[in-house]
């Protein structure tokens, strides 16, 4: 049977200098710290957020005689970045990405009895046009598999609806067989899908033939009688339990949680969630926790969504990688749409130590891991297989890449349980265009002058508004002349006449969103909510209108708040919108 074990605990971690190799961490004049994963070095030193280095993370572990006889990885969920893994003092693998999740074989490098791992980070900046945060900073799992198993994220699940009370799941699992499976055994999948109320809902046996040595894919079909759906006001989960059964005896099992619910995409009328029109209220939400840094941590994202939910949120991109496991979990379970974004680059980079350097290479291995892991989830709504990519408006080479990420993104979700789609800040532009006609799906950035025009010249693509906003205003704060463009001034206040505005972003909220609560066409935006701070309370507004009002208690005083941009601290003032801040209340 496979097992999979938490493996955060026990660490120990130091900070290197580039250029660091395994032999000299291994010399006894390194001081190790004890951590516990996930870990981000990075966010330490609040005065140095982008300091060049290398974190190195080492642990030792005992394994019996008849653990150490199996097939044993490493599953990393994250680490930041341009990572490699030595086990036993040999190198077991290596990994570019830093948000995409990997697994690394160590069977080859393990003995029975003591085993030491290291793994190195390498940090090296600019990498990221945002916080990044450095180091493992999502969890690690020890898992061992026995000769054949169900492949790792090797169960992919389509519900659909055939009628008003009957849906179809379509399972395909990917089984790997021993080299020495025997094919006149008796091998069996059985599949057991189970309701929210953990009721046995349906369940199926097919019958499999063992192939020795080879990975095989089974398809299956399930048929439920009138599930629950998922929805964003009821988010009803299912969980599919997975048992390889030889010879009358269970294997190996696998959980993957999945949902029944349908997608509608109309270029003239909108978005349908199971029947239902709505609007994508949608923000775009980057990895960190703010002052707790890029290491990931369930209840901040549960805290993090349920404020989200409370100004009227009801859609996520998650902006510009590949997310967490953890949000992924908590956006099935909270009623939120996920927007998964995979890249921020791809052949041309944007800063010189960024994923660009990589792509190359790796980019296929990346959106494997990344579609593979979360096609199956219910809030999944759409991939987008990049961010504001200068490619696609440099020269043709930018449509050939984007041909090549939809094919492989539908090689791994062929049956689309989440729409391709791409955000753009260069569609006036002709070559962005002829990639958003690739998948029709088009992603506006700040371009909402043009919805109208392009809808009238691509009556088929869907046009949403990928990222939007980006306004900064001090609520009750007016800088004379209106005719003169001030970004910064001496109260360090931000006019909100409308001639305080970044060079990518419209004067005021109302003109990012004039148009999307009433036009069918687009169906919804995705904003850095803006955050209004005043003495008495913490306004959040979403579409020029209050959605949600936070009241201090009164023993606290104005909250106060920390800002840094670009490394440089930015002094609080007393009220001001951003759209993208961390607010800490002053102490009473």
């Amino acid at each position: 049977m496979s097992t999979k074990k938490k493996f955060n605990t026990g660490w120990s971690f130091a900070k290197q200098p580039i250029g660091t190799d395994l032999k000299a961490v291994t010399n006894d004049a390194v001081a190790w710290m004890p951590v516990t994963l996930p870990h981000d070095w990075l966010i330490y030193d609040s005065r140095n957020l982008y300091e060049n280095g290398e974190g190195w993370y080492r642990k030792t572990f005992e394994l019996n005689e008849s653990e150490s006889s199996g097939r044993i990885t490493l599953y990393f969920e994250g680490v930041y970045m341009n990572s490699a893994v030595f086990v036993n003092g040999c190198e077991a693998g290596t990994w570019k990405n830093g948000y995409s999740s990997f697994e690394i074989d160590i069977t080859p490098y393990i003995v029975t009895g003591r085993n030491e791992v290291y793994v190195q980070a390498v940090y090296e900046s600019p990498n990221s046009r945002w916080y990044s945060g450095a180091g493992i900073y999502r969890p690690v799992w020890l898992k061992s598999y026995p000769d054949s198993h169900i492949a790792s994220d090797g169960i992919y699940i389509s519900a659909r609806q055939q009628n008003e009370s009957n849906w179809l799941v379509q399972i395909g699992t990917e089984v790997r067989f021993a080299p020495a499976a025997d094919s006149s055994a008796s091998c069996l999948l059985r599949h057991t899908a189970i309701d929210p109320s953990g009721t046995v809902a349906a369940r199926q046996e097919t019958a499999i033939a063992a192939a020795a040595g080879e990975l095989v894919t089974f398809q299956s079909d399930l048929s439920v009688d009138q599930p629950l759906v998922w929805d964003t006001e009821h988010p009803y989960c299912y969980k599919l339990v997975t048992e390889l059964v030889h010879n009358g005896a269970t294997i190996d099992r696998e959980e993957q949680p999945f949902g029944f619910r349908t997608f509608t995409f109309d270029s003239q009328t909108g978005f349908y969630l199971n029947g239902r029109h709505m609007k994508l209220n949608g923000v775009c939400q980057h990895h960190d926790l703010g002052c707790l840094g890029a290491a990931v941590n369930k209840t901040a994202l549960r805290r993090q969504i349920k404020l989200l939910q409370e100004m009227g949120v009801n859609a996520i991109r998650t902006a510009h990688n590949m997310p967490a496991v953890e949000l992924m979990e908590l956006a099935d379970e909270m009623g939120v749409l996920i927007v998964s974004e995979a890249f921020d680059m791809w052949e041309r980079q944007k800063t010189p130590y960024d994923y660009a350097r990589f792509f190359p290479e790796w980019w296929e291995k990346d959106v494997a891991s990344w579609v593979r892991r979360d096609r199956n989830h219910p809030s999944l709504l759409m991939w987008s297989i990049g961010n504001e990519i200068y490619d696609t408006h440099a020269d043709e080479r930018g449509q050939q890449l984007t041909v090549m990420l939809r094919d492989k993104v539908l090689e791994h979700d062929p049956r689309g349980n989440a729409s391709v789609t791409i955000g753009s800040n260069y569609m006036p532009w002709e070559n962005a265009q002829k990639c958003a006609d690739l998948v029709a799906f088009a992603g506006y950035n700040y371009g909402e002058n043009y919805y109208e025009l392009h809808h009238q010249q691509h009556p088929d693509w869907i046009i949403y508004g990928s990222e939007t906003c980006s306004t900064v205003q001090s609520r009750g704060i007016y800088h004379f002349p209106l005719s003169q463009s001030v970004l910064a001034d001496d109260d360090e206040q931000c006019s909100s006449l409308g001639n305080s505005s970044t060079s990518w972003g419209p004067k005021a909220p109302k003109a990012a969103l004039s148009g999307t609560g009433t036009r069918h066409i687009r169906w919804g935006s995705f904003c850095g909510p803006a955050l209004i701070i005043s003495e008495s309370q913490l306004l959040i507004i979403r579409k020029t209108r209050i959605l949600a009002s936070s009241t201090p208690p009164a023993s606290r005083k104005t909250p106060i708040m920390f800002i840094k941009r670009h490394g440089r601290a930015i002094k609080p003032g007393r009220w001001s919108i951003f759209s993208r801040i961390g607010i800490f209340p002053k102490a009473s």
